[in-house]
């Protein structure tokens, strides 16, 4: 592979080394508790997505994977999506996307803007569906995609074990002294729970590995339900390092959302929903410190109706 461009090496080193914050808001509901996260949103991209997608698609290239004009391909609630098209760009990568009808349109726009190309599915069918799509597209046409299956391949974990689950214990022992008690993620491929549980694991054992799952419709964006017969467990999820799974709804993340934005921290709604979890979480288990990520920007979800309306 070529060296890259001093242009696109300076947007591919922006990934990751993002802001740790305390989540104050989290102290109303959970006062002996101190949660903090990582600010994704100020990822070039605007989510935490980048930084898998980074990797995989840095991988792909070097191991020419993507020779002879072949398209990547793959499937998307929306932010992985923006981040293939982002860096697709960038690089020179033609890109198809397979992403829910569903997804804001913040995020369709975003994804068009980059000059990638979208496929949408019925978004009563469900989360999985855009990946069954996706699949059946790289089954019937390889020459002409390359399947980057973010849902199996492990330069997808690896990406959260070699940074965001480092920065976090870094930021967290820098401000407490101590590893967090426990770590609440969402699932969506499995790659951000399954990399920094495993990494924060490895220092201390008894870490609490806890799993936000939301309710199979309407959901949560970029969250995915795992409560039902048939639904797909993405093939890196290591579900051995899971301590305990609650449930979540939007209507638990949007006036978590609105609590959040009024301390300065503008997210989306999975992010409202791991602290709705991580507050319940401390109260239920008597927890001084958690830690979590908020994935997106609150930017995203303008048409969605998420901010019109309601104090929080």
């Amino acid at each position: 592979m070529a060296a890259i461009p001093i242009r696109e090496s300076a947007l591919l080193s922006g990934v990751g080394h993002v802001p740790l914050v305390e989540v104050h808001a989290a102290r109303e509901l959970a006062p002996a508790c101190r949660v903090f996260a990582t600010l994704e949103g100020v990822n070039p991209g605007g989510s935490i997505k980048d930084r898998p997608v980074v990797r995989m698609l840095m991988k792909a290239l070097q191991t020419g994977r993507l020779d002879g004009g072949r398209r990547l391909l793959d499937s998307s609630s929306g932010n992985a999506g923006i981040s293939y098209a982002l860096y697709g760009a960038a690089l020179g990568v033609s890109v198809t996307l397979v992403v829910p009808g569903n997804a804001s349109r913040e995020r369709l726009d975003r994804i068009r803007a980059s000059g990638a190309e979208l496929i949408l599915t019925d978004p009563l069918e469900g989360y999985d569906f855009a990946v069954a799509e996706a699949r059946r597209l790289a089954r019937d046409h390889p020459d002409r995609y390359w399947y980057c299956d973010q849902y199996s391949n492990p330069e997808n974990w690896r990406a959260h074990y070699e940074t965001t689950g480092p920065e976090l214990l870094r930021g967290v022992v820098a401000h407490t002294g101590r590893p967090p008690d426990a770590f609440v993620a969402g699932i969506g491929t499995g790659g951000t729970l399954t990399g920094v549980a495993r990494r924060l694991k490895e220092g201390r054992p008894a870490t609490i590995v806890v799993a936000a799952i939301p309710d199979e419709f309407p959901g949560i964006e970029g969250l995915k339900p795992l409560g039902h017969p048939g639904d797909m467990v993405p093939a890196i999820l290591d579900e051995g390092l899971i301590d305990r799974r609650v449930p979540v709804r939007m209507e638990d993340a949007i006036p978590m959302c609105r609590k959040l934005a009024k301390t300065g921290l503008f997210v989306g709604p999975s992010a409202g929903a791991l602290v709705h979890v991580a507050c319940r979480v401390a109260v239920e288990d008597g927890l001084r410190c958690i830690a979590t990520v908020l994935p997106d920007t609150g930017e995203r979800y303008v048409s969605t109706g998420l901010w019109s309306g309601g104090d929080g």
